[in-house]
């Protein structure tokens, strides 16, 4: 039986579970993201000097970035790999593998040595640090978003799967808040070491995240689904039955993940790079919009378990289009404030809209026996295929160029692809989650 979406009805023991649940769900998504989010950024105003130093600015730029976008190859094989392990044991073990691998890969890369120390070999052990962080984020967000909404009532599915993203704007805040701190030493000492203490606090983290997710239990619909032997035996088989499913969840992801790595990422490198500000201004307007993430993340969630995913995702989807030309705009104006409103236009506001609900709308394709398998494929095949590589090629676009039109058009073009996607995909706001029997098929074209 599911929850008919009340919480008052359930016993004291169940809201427990489910507090203990979103918070599991929510300290993990901020480790997995604190890691990755400091890596983007360290790519961005960082590394080019301390791995790449031979190279002219342009060539060092894309080959930090290309060392970031490398991470996202091995995202569908640590959701491939993890997804089984998760939807044929249990979502504990694994989102308990997948926290230990990020932060140790995270570490490491705190106490590498740069190109002057070990030459060719630091950017060489860079990529495969690099590579561990994407296999072990591969398989967090379908395992964590999965423990979240299996918890969750129905009219509450949007809200408890947009406080993952939450978690994922506190790792932002912290991870450019720290490096903005120490961004503010001088450019010897940060590149020295001030960049390194960041990837070093990971350890906290670390032992905070796996205390907490030691302590939840398994999730209501996953016990249901062993007791009745429902497993897929592959679940990755499972989820490549019902392919249009999978296809729709990967393309209605491109506005939200283009978007969002090249206001983010790209935008830090080229405020300051291109534009020849300090640092710190990129870094403390992400941190500004991250903190305004935290709120808006919950409140687009909530919103669409009142009016639907699609209204919202929609609304963020064309807002996107519409001010991704004037948020570039507002970074050539060199006003650290400005630069600061353009992060939160378009990132908080208008990417968070899409980006707040996009696993929990994954999570609501796919039944119980291969949910986060589903969820992993469809969350990171859209990472490697549309934000993986975003600011690589948009730093690409503008080198060609001089000029930001075609990252625009870029993002655009992902705008489109999205709603079309999301245009085909069956509203499941405030019903109950899929099951074996009655796992939705996306609508036709």
């Amino acid at each position: 039986m599911h929850s008919d979406g009340s919480d008052s009805p359930g016993p004291a023991s169940a809201r427990s579970a489910r507090r203990s649940a979103v918070l599991a769900s929510s300290i993990g998504t901020l480790l997995e993201y604190y890691d990755y989010y400091l890596f983007g950024l360290a790519a961005a105003v960082v590394f080019p000097a301390v791995f790449f130093p031979a190279a002219d600015p342009l060539t060092g730029q894309l080959s930090s970035f290309a060392t970031f976008a490398v991470g996202f190859v091995l995202r569908p094989v640590g959701g491939i790999v993890i997804g089984h392990l998760a939807d044929r044991f249990g979502r504990k073990n694994a989102l308990i593998l997948t926290i230990v691998l990020m932060g140790v890969a995270t570490i490491l890369i705190g106490v590498l040595p740069g190109y002057r120390q070990i030459g060719v070999a630091a950017p060489i052990l860079l990529v495969l640090l690099r590579l561990l962080q994407g296999f072990s984020t591969g398989g967090e967000m379908g395992g964590a978003i999965s423990l979240a909404v299996e918890h969750a009532p129905p009219r509450k599915r949007g809200l408890y799967g947009a406080l993952l993203l939450s978690g994922a704007g506190v790792a932002l805040l912290i991870s450019s808040g720290l490096m903005a701190l120490f961004a503010t030493l001088p450019d010897r000492d940060f590149l020295a070491w001030g960049w390194r203490i960041p990837f070093l606090l990971s350890f906290v983290l670390l032992v905070a995240g796996l205390i907490i997710r030691m302590r939840v239990g398994e999730t209501p619909e996953f016990e249901r689904a062993r007791k009745k032997g429902a497993g897929a035996r592959i679940p990755l088989l499972a989820v490549l039955r019902r392919p249009r499913n999978l296809i729709y969840g990967v393309l209605f992801g491109f506005a939200n993940s283009i978007g969002g790595y090249v206001i983010t990422t790209y935008g830090a490198s080229y405020v300051k790079k291109d534009l020849g500000m300090p640092a710190s201004v990129a870094l403390t307007a992400t941190m500004v919009a991250a903190g305004a993430q935290i709120f808006l993340a919950p409140t687009w969630g909530a919103l669409s378990d009142r009016i639907g995913r699609k209204p919202v995702f929609l609304g963020g989807c064309v807002g996107l289009a519409v001010v991704i030309f004037p948020v570039f705009w507002l970074f050539e104006t060199k006003n650290p404030v400005l630069v600061a409103v353009a992060m939160v236009l378009g990132f908080s506001v208008f990417v968070m809209a899409m980006s707040a609900l996009s696993q929990t709308i994954l999570s609501e394709l796919f039944d119980t026996r291969s949910r986060v398998t589903g969820v992993n494929l469809g969350y990171q095949l859209t990472a490697v295929l549309g934000g993986g590589f975003a600011p690589y090629l948009s730093a690409l676009l503008v080198g060609a160029t001089g000029a930001v039109w075609g990252v625009g058009i870029y993002v655009i073009a992902g705008c489109v692809l999205s709603a079309i996607a999301m245009l085909l995909l069956p509203e499941r706001a405030g019903q109950p989650l899929p099951e074996p029997a009655d796992e939705p098929k996306a609508a036709t074209v």
